[in-house]
């Protein structure tokens, strides 16, 4: 991609929100967290409502948002607002625990069945969730559970592994999407396959300062991490590599003192734990979207967010979905082909 816009300007260009409110399809986010994709959505023109357990997120969500977040224990029989034209969210997983009880949509748990309970009873154009790719392989027999419960409703299932390199976002981020739709729908085209941004584009003029409150690795963590390279057969040292997009971003390697730990390693030889600043902008969250919480609360919103530049990449297709889409439901199933169980 020639002359493509500085990374701090890309993103605060594309997140930009307009503050008229007036005749944007409603959306319900569902698991909402600190409001990465409603950020994305609210971005492409949609007007989102979140649903959220923790305050710390609600918070952040309230403040930068424009539309409000309710504080609530999500559950099949929970009331949500009316009119939504689609319902997306991260629902968390229990099954996903190997050593848990696997007890699918049984568990209380679990939110998928506060997901698919949504669709059911508010029935979307769209409805939309995103998940870890463990999904499609560990878990590939609750998955089918899930698509075959979501079908049942009389709607088509697609679903694909997205990584967020490829849409503009400064790392290797791979999701998995599955949409619910009647017919028609699109899959955004990858913008930035050939030309992704770096860390180096994202962190900038942070990547080798100091803050006050900065946390170094220690002599002790600096010689496990040499271990846990040597025994990893690394090629490369797991140091931030500024000239390429970063790793994925967990709430684990933002905060884990571990071999893990996203980290800048500076001219002198230390290596620097990554600011909340520094995490949100490999997120692709603009300075101005401020986190609320402790340091280890924000570090978790982030680590847990869907970054919002892949978010607005969906958002827009949902957009042209709506736009387009004068189908009635569909009784047909289809089944993507590059995902055979």
């Amino acid at each position: 991609m020639k002359n493509k816009l500085p990374y701090l300007d890309f993103i605060e260009q594309e997140l930009r929100l307009s503050s008229n409110q007036q005749n944007k399809p409603l959306v319900i986010d569902l698991f909402a967290g600190c409001g990465g994709m409603a950020l994305g959505f609210e971005a492409a023109g949609f007007q989102t409502v979140g649903y959220e357990i923790l305050e710390d997120a609600c918070a952040t969500y309230q403040l930068n948002l424009q539309n409000p977040c309710h504080k609530i224990n999500l559950t099949p029989s929970s009331d949500l607002i009316e009119g939504a034209e689609v319902i997306i969210g991260g629902p968390p997983c229990q099954p996903f625990s190997v050593g848990g009880n696997q007890l699918g949509l049984k568990d209380s748990r679990d939110g998928f069945p506060t997901f698919i309970s949504a669709v059911k009873r508010y029935r979307p154009k769209l409805a939309l969730f995103e998940n870890v790719r463990g999904m499609l392989f560990r878990n590939k027999a609750y998955f089918e559970e899930i698509v075959y419960a979501l079908e049942s409703l009389n709607y088509i299932v697609e679903w694909q592994l997205l990584n967020a390199a490829h849409y503009g976002v400064p790392q290797k981020r791979e999701r998995l999407f599955c949409v619910i739709h009647q017919g028609g729908w699109e899959w955004p085209k990858k913008t930035h396959l050939h030309s992704p941004y770096t860390a180096g584009d994202a962190l900038g003029e942070l990547a080798f300062s100091v803050p006050n409150n900065s946390k170094f690795l220690t002599p002790s963590m600096d010689e496990y991490v040499k271990k846990y390279e040597l025994a990893s057969k690394c090629i490369r040292p797991r140091d931030l590599h500024l000239d390429a997009p970063s790793r994925t971003v967990t709430c684990r390697n933002l905060s884990g003192a571990t071999g893990d730990m996203l980290r800048v390693k500076l001219p002198d030889g230390r290596r620097r734990r990554l600011t909340v600043r520094e995490g949100a902008r490999l997120q692709s969250f603009p300075d101005r979207f401020k986190f609320q919480g402790s340091e280890n609360s924000q570090f978790n919103q982030i680590g847990n967010a869907v970054p919002p530049i892949l978010a607005k990449a969906l958002a827009l297709s949902v957009k042209a979905y709506l736009d387009n889409s004068q189908t009635t439901l569909s009784t047909e199933v289809f089944r993507p082909t590059q995902y055979i169980f």
